[in-house]
């Protein structure tokens, strides 16, 4: 059983990417999960403590997730493809149907501090860890770059959430396998 600060964090990342920052409050989660609002201001005094511990534990789900896709998966295009499929399912079964981070992103100038410093570090990380296994698979020989690995990092970090941008503009969860296939078929080569 998931203890009420889990509860809170998990019903704050749901309204969080269908809603955005500015548009839940303490309220909407006390009525969701049947707690009172003082309750989670006992684990969050405030509701930037809350996203950054929203963005925070997202973090840490990727990092698991792609230190598990490394040692299941050593080729970087397979890499490539798992993170992007990753994505894919959720956006298809509803399951995370935006990142929570593409969302407080676009909400950037009016975040408070800490909580856009966490959104950055956040982008910050995936583009490095993008930068290292495209370089990766430079030298494996399973990609083809056009630009430096951390451009093309960018580009493909951009591609990938301007997907489910578009997923979610048309409402056509299938929109995003078709631009990221798109996307890989660009960057990985054919074997």
């Amino acid at each position: 059983m998931q203890d009420t600060a889990g509860r809170i964090v998990d019903e704050a990342r749901q309204l969080m990417m269908t809603r955005g920052y500015n548009g839940f409050s303490y309220a909407d989660i006390a009525a969701a999960i049947g707690i009172r609002k003082a309750s989670i201001h006992h684990h969050f005094a405030g509701k930037a403590d809350l996203a950054k511990a929203v963005v925070e534990q997202s973090r840490a789900v990727i990092r698991a997730q792609v230190d598990q896709l490394a040692a299941v998966e050593p080729e970087a295009d397979g890499q490539l493809r798992a993170y992007a499929g990753y994505w894919e399912r959720c956006i298809a079964d509803n399951s995370a149907p935006f990142c929570v981070a593409a969302m407080l992103a676009a909400e950037l100038p009016s975040l408070p501090d800490d909580v856009a410093a966490a959104v950055r570090a956040h982008f910050a990380a995936l583009s490095e860890w993008l930068t290292r296994l495209l370089t990766l698979g430079v030298r494996q020989g399973s990609v083809s770059l056009v630009g430096s690995p951390a451009e093309e990092a960018d580009a493909f970090l951009s591609a990938v959430y301007g997907a489910m941008l578009s997923a979610r503009a048309f409402g056509d969860p299938a929109r995003f396998a078709i631009i990221v296939e798109t996307l890989l078929s660009r960057v990985v080569r054919l074997r």
